[in-house]
């Protein structure tokens, strides 16, 4: 063994790739325990720095920093599953160990290997049988793809599962490694979890494996008919630089006979099913819709080899970008404004019966008068299309409560996202900056919200408590809430600057 750490240089600078010294001493740490634990015929094999090297290269420098030098095993666990995670045949691969009781009543942590002495197990839980709570982890590696993470965690949830800790990392060969800390397991039955894991994978098949082009293309095909005279000829319609990259597609500014506009393409590698399904939803939709704080539709190309929207292009960019990359603080004034622009977008969607289900600042974009539209349809839904909608769509930071739990939802859940949007408006911060999107989600499960300034308004401040309330049914309307937005405009506008006059403004140039 120490001829083999001789050659990981420790009387030495570390060898090349290990990276800063701070970064090389765990890696070095677990290298060296890993050699502690193998035998001399496994040590021979010159293969085995190499893999492992290999393994830490192809994953972020985050995930070396989430290892716990006490489990170097893990390590050899990790590079198992991300190996049977090539096979198409095995996707998802997943697996399921018992870590730890947790006991509700006192701040006494115990590992596994405590909890194995039986002499501490049998008393502990004579005296209080139901206060321990068994804590597992299971661990997940696919085809990394876009909304993984949502997919993964609707599953959890769906078999009773509470998520305690997830740490998320992507492989630079297109590879997902999640580890995930469970409880609501009723038992120390990692088997038993593991076989009801098995069936709830082998009920949502096809989606895992990131092969079903030919599926995405069929859902965007079928909709041919239904576009009519919404088919652009992609022959008039010209590319121009790419301004955005999403995660199925690139936005582009392009022109389209005589007008300014923003294209859309989705590319080919992520066009699976749900790809497919979100573009012509969001077709669907934009094609119904027409308001002054929506955004414009063009057109659509439905043909292949290349699926595109088209839309009015917003020269103002997106009120995420005004707030976070040009760091801009809004007086009252031009905030009521936005927001007031943002619910009459919503209101009119509302009345149509479609729910936007992704109402965040990156959606809502500004054109040149500064007016506010509501864009981005592709998770958007039709309220009458019928069942209940329980599955978690939308991005974390912004989502309500019901949607994270996968309860039923409605409109309110848009409201709830406003609030969330009101609150970036108010303090041009991205919301709950210091936790991971998850994290955020499971605070606001637990009734975390954001702060509010000491110096908002005190309307302002109650409307938006009340927008981000639990209980739905407590939330207002957006059109109730547009009553007391255009108020409030009055008590801080003098007259000749109301929101009106901008707009007529904006309607004669």
């Amino acid at each position: 063994m120490e001829e083999a750490l001789e050659d990981m240089g420790e009387s030495s600078s570390p060898p090349k790739g290990f990276g800063p010294p701070g970064v090389f001493d765990i890696k070095y740490d677990i290298y060296a325990r890993l050699l502690e634990s193998r035998n001399e015929e496994e040590l021979l094999n010159s293969d085995f720095r190499e893999q492992f090297m290999a393994h830490f290269n192809r994953l972020p420098p985050s995930y070396l920093l989430d290892l716990n030098v006490d489990r170097a095993e893990d390590v050899l666990l990790h590079q198992k599953i991300l190996t049977e995670a090539k096979d198409p045949e095995k996707r998802p691969v997943f697996h399921v160990r018992f870590i730890k009781l947790d006991d509700l009543n006192v701040d006494v942590r115990k590992n596994l290997e405590d909890i194995e002495d039986g002499s501490y197990l049998t008393e502990a839980l004579s005296v209080r049988h139901d206060t321990f709570v068994p804590i597992h982890e299971i661990i997940f590696s696919t085809v990394d793809k876009p909304k993984l993470l949502s997919q993964l965690s609707a599953l959890l949830s769906n078999i009773g599962l509470n998520i305690r800790e997830a740490h998320v990392f992507s492989t630079t060969d297109g590879y997902s490694l999640d580890v995930f800390v469970v409880d609501g397991w009723p038992a120390q039955d990692a088997n038993g979890l593991s076989k009801e894991l098995e069936a709830a994978v082998a009920r949502i098949e096809g989606s895992w494996s990131g092969s079903t082009h030919s599926s995405g293309a069929d859902k965007i095909l079928a909709m041919q008919p239904k576009i009519g005279d919404w088919e652009i000829d992609k022959r008039l319609l010209k590319m121009g630089e790419k301004i955005a990259c999403g995660s199925c597609g690139d936005l582009y500014r392009g022109s389209y006979l005589g007008w300014d506009v923003a294209i859309k393409v989705l590319r080919s590698e992520h066009l699976d099913e749900a790809s497919g399904v979100e573009f012509a939803q969001e077709v669907m939709i934009l094609r119904e819709v027409q308001h002054r704080n929506v955004v414009r539709f063009i057109g659509a190309s439905t043909k292949p080899p290349q699926f595109c929207i088209v839309t009015e292009y917003m020269r103002g960019g997106s009120l995420y970008d005004l707030l976070h990359k040009h760091h801009n603080i809004l007086e009252l004034s031009m905030l009521l404004e936005f927001a007031l622009d943002i619910c009459k977008g919503m209101n009119y969607l509302h009345q149509n019966n479609v729910i936007h289900r992704d109402l965040k600042t990156a959606n809502l974009l500004i054109d040149e008068h500064r007016v506010v539209k509501v864009a981005d349809f592709g998770v958007a839904r039709l309220q009458n299309q019928g069942g209940d909608m329980t599955a978690e769509t939308g991005t974390y930071r912004w989502m309500a409560p019901e949607v994270i739990n996968h309860q039923r939802y409605d409109q309110k859940a848009d409201v709830f996202s406003f609030a969330v949007v009101l609150w970036e408006l108010l303090t041009s911060k991205i919301p709950y900056d210091t936790l991971t999107p998850l994290q955020a989600a499971l605070g606001v499960r637990q009734g975390l919200r954001p702060e509010l300034p000491e110096n908002t308004h005190p309307i302002l401040s109650d409307l938006i408590q009340r927008c981000w309330e639990a209980d739905p049914a407590k939330r207002p309307s957006f059109a109730e809430i547009i009553v007391e937005l255009e108020e409030l405009l009055k008590q801080v506008k003098s007259p000749e600057e109301t929101s009106d006059e901008r707009r007529e403004n904006a309607n004669d140039d």
